[in-house]
């Protein structure tokens, strides 16, 4: 689970940020994936978005890039499966919670889930021009 980021700490990531050209990194980015959506006849609006949603994504950053990364992987090799939840269980984790917990669990995970399809869903509708 993730922790309370202090606020202290949410401010020293974003000066770290502005050091290191992360915005200028993402304007170049942007002006590069518009042109790109231009040339392919997509929608600027559309691309904008998608690439919001993806500054977003990269700012979320680290357990929610991980559990991305394995339900791409699955994506990828075997689509849309009815037992997906089941395969991203962490049993080891699971087996040590109570009834209630396993619910809340199950539940949490579920939402991570479609989160990560939708967000898959609008990488390949995307990055298929």
């Amino acid at each position: 689970m993730k922790e309370e980021r202090s606020i202290k700490s949410v401010a020293k990531d974003a000066k770290r940020r502005l050091k290191n050209g992360f915005w200028e990194g993402c304007e170049e980015e942007l002006k590069s994936e518009l042109a790109r959506a231009r040339r392919a006849g997509v929608s600027e609006s559309r691309a904008a978005r998608y690439f919001t949603d993806k500054v977003a994504l990269r700012l979320a950053g680290g357990e929610d890039e991980a559990f991305y990364a394995r339900v791409r992987v699955m994506l990828l090799a075997e689509g849309e499966v009815s037992d997906a939840i089941g395969r991203l269980i962490d049993r080891a984790y699971y087996e040590t919670l109570s009834y209630e917990e396993k619910q809340r669990y199950t539940l949490r995970l579920s939402e991570r889930y479609l989160r990560a399809l939708e967000r898959f869903r609008r990488e390949c509708e995307f990055e298929g021009l």
